[in-house]
């Protein structure tokens, strides 16, 4: 099949690419209502292989994952979540205040799984191609391998829930993990009642989401962008959801 303009058509078919799409504006970070049914390893399987087919700069891959199932490794996780928890809601005062200590920041003992995905800092040696002038690429590698994971689940039917609220060197020491290995994501994942037709931020009314024509500048930062056909297939879309 080709376009118009003769060259040839790479684009996947009109329902693999709705696929895609809905992947991304369906996937949710869960942190309630997971259900207790193991993910079989078949499934798991398909999980991380998407993750490690994630781009990395020099073709490093700087992730390891970490099963975590022990149910002592996870009390240990979630002592941290709740003391750094306490020490952030303490920054929140008043009805915001209020409204943080109500929202379901983690499902570290309810999901049938937790998984960290970890960046080894020393992958690929001292000179990684492409990494020369911004040393964390391999950190923005392997946030890309949590992205990949993530739409994968979601398209699979099964949550994830990112716990940002710890502490980093602790986790790392509950985990074992050598002192050039930093744990990254640590995730809940498993099968869940049902996922939210919004952010769950968004319907508890913490935040919502930006406009997106107001995040799109032209030749450089707060210039206008002359595209005025983007703008009207932009809104075009935004009234459609």
């Amino acid at each position: 099949m080709a376009d118009p303009t003769g060259r040839p058509d790479h684009a996947f078919p009109e329902a693999q690419r709705e696929g895609l799409y809905r992947a991304i504006f369906e996937r949710r970070d869960v942190r309630a209502r997971f259900r207790p049914d193991p993910i079989p390893p078949e499934v798991l399987a398909r999980l991380l292989e998407a993750a490690h087919h994630a781009p990395s700069v020099g073709f490093m891959q700087p992730w390891d994952f970490l099963l975590i199932d022990d149910r002592a490794v996870r009390e240990q996780v979630h002592a941290i979540f709740e003391r750094e928890n306490t020490k952030a809601a303490e920054a929140h005062r008043g009805e915001r205040g209020e409204l943080y200590r109500r929202l379901k920041l983690e499902g570290i003992r309810e999901s049938p799984l937790n998984l960290c995905i970890s960046c080894d800092r020393r992958r690929g040696g001292e000179h990684v191609l492409g990494r020369q002038s911004i040393v964390e690429m391999d950190l923005f590698s392997t946030c890309l391998a949590v992205q990949n994971l993530w739409l994968a689940a979601r398209a699979e039917g099964i949550g994830v829930g990112w716990v940002s609220i710890l502490d980093q060197d602790e986790l790392a020491e509950v985990l074992g993990l050598p002192d050039h290995v930093y744990p990254l994501a640590y995730l809940c994942l498993g099968y869940v009642e049902a996922f939210h037709d919004q952010p769950e931020l968004a319907r508890a009314g913490w935040r919502q989401r930006l406009p997106l024509a107001e995040r799109v500048h032209g030749n450089g930062w707060g210039e206008a962008a002359d595209a005025p056909a983007l703008f009207e297939a932009l809104a075009a879309r935004e009234g459609e959801r």
